[in-house]
């Protein structure tokens, strides 16, 4: 039949691709053009697609792990799966293949940084190559200047948000390097509104912890470092591992963060003799144990 499956078909365009029955699920007004690899909406525009990624938090990059029962599986998804692996497999091969993998555990630059800490009263502790830690740790002495940049961590828990600080010269104050985080005039104001619970609060009562290093899981404590001490100052006589991370937390708020020396069934010899035994480790290197 002439009418059936020709050029002025109602089942195709023009073109000869074929026509979508769906409406667009964004806007409800025109035909559907599009449908997202992800979440499977029907959208007729561009402008449709980003209000839809905007609306759904989608990304619209199809989720190669997403569940599919044995009665929808087709070969389609039979060769995703299979590339999927392929993929696996090559960024596998290349990660083995990555000579920083392969490196000593040591270096002279390494070891520069551990002898400046210990002159510090800093036990400084490294990990070896391969861990993200190292990977993220841009810490460096300036033998100019003769003084640590540290990288830096703050973690803000009563927020569930964190923030890392690169070069962040020893001799500024807790005080200072917090500013641009919690202080109600000088922080930045995407991030005064995310730490908003921080920046109402009183100076008084905020409170900054550093995690004691080589305690047993069930005795995790923390150290309260003063505000308006340098960073180097705070961090004399303490374990650091790779670089210091500061958890800010206020006194008014409950935390599971047990501060050294108010429990009174410890006291502050049971931090000295963890320290010590973690000294008797090879020198500035922390292993996997086997």
């Amino acid at each position: 039949m002439a009418g059936q499956g020709g050029p002025g078909s109602p089942g195709r365009a023009a073109g000869g691709r074929k026509m979508s029955l769906q409406r667009c699920e964004t806007c409800s007004e025109e035909e559907a053009k599009y449908r997202c690899p992800r979440c499977m909406k029907y959208s007729c525009s561009l402008l449709c697609v980003k209000k839809h990624k905007l609306a759904l938090s989608c990304n619209g990059i199809r989720d190669k792990t997403s569940f599919i029962s044995v009665n929808e599986f087709t070969d389609l998804n039979l060769l995703s799966d299979y590339r999927f692996l392929e993929d696996v497999g090559r960024t596998a091969d290349a990660a083995a293949r990555d000579l920083s993998v392969h490196r000593p555990t040591t270096n002279k630059f390494i070891n520069y940084l551990r002898n400046r800490a210990r002159r510090h009263n800093i036990n400084l502790k490294t990990l070896p190559i391969g861990f993200t830690k190292r990977r993220e740790n841009s810490t460096i002495f300036n033998k100019k200047e003769q003084k640590f940049y540290w990288h830096l961590k703050l973690v803000f828990p009563h927020c569930h948000a964190e923030y890392t600080l690169k070069r962040v010269p020893e001799d500024k104050t807790l005080t200072d390097i917090l500013k641009p985080y919690i202080d109600p005039v000088e922080s930045d104001p995407v991030v005064c509104q995310r730490l908003k619970i921080y920046t109402m609060s009183s100076q008084s009562d905020v409170q900054i912890l550093m995690k004691i290093e080589n305690r047993k899981q069930n005795s995790i404590r923390y150290n309260e470092l003063d505000a308006s001490r340098s960073l180097l100052e705070n961090l004399k006589n303490k374990v650091i591992i790779e670089y210091p991370t500061l958890f800010v937390v206020l006194k008014k708020l409950k935390n599971d963060m047990v501060v050294l020396g108010q429990d009174a069934s410890e006291s502050a010899e049971d931090s000295d003799s963890e320290s010590s035994s973690l000294s008797s480790e090879e020198e500035g290197e922390i292993r996997e144990s086997s």
